[in-house]
């Protein structure tokens, strides 16, 4: 593991999920979206985005990581169980991000795993 991905601020996963949260809690502004849809977007968005910056800010925390790949499954799951999958491009948003905040999470979970074993054996 090299120094750059234990320093905060550094880890290019948990940057893609601050993107990611911000595409998916922005894109009711581009596109066609009902209530439901604009709403679960922009919360589960904001709460993506907040999770990649906690992770950037401490990289050892492994249940931030752990928070991130639930918040995606949520994301992915969605158009269907909040109902809006006649809305295409809302539902296409919610998959893709969903998926890729899955991804970026498990990526960024043996990093998180060995920052943190390193910071518990400095005390």
């Amino acid at each position: 593991m090299n120094e750059s991905t234990t320093r905060p601020w550094t880890r290019s996963y948990d940057w893609a999920e601050v993107v990611l949260g911000a595409v998916a809690a922005l894109s009711p502004l581009w596109m066609t979206t009902d209530n439901a849809a604009t709403w679960t977007l922009v919360v589960l968005g904001v709460l993506i985005a907040l999770d990649g910056l906690a992770s950037l800010a401490r990289p050892g925390m492994v249940y931030g990581e752990g928070v991130q790949i639930v918040l995606g499954v949520l994301a992915f799951v969605s158009p269907w169980v909040i109902g809006f999958t006649g809305f295409t491009g809302a539902s296409w948003t919610a998959w893709v991000v969903g998926l890729l905040t899955v991804v970026a999470g498990a990526a960024a979970m043996p990093m998180a795993n060995a920052e943190h074993i390193r910071m518990a054996g400095q005390h």
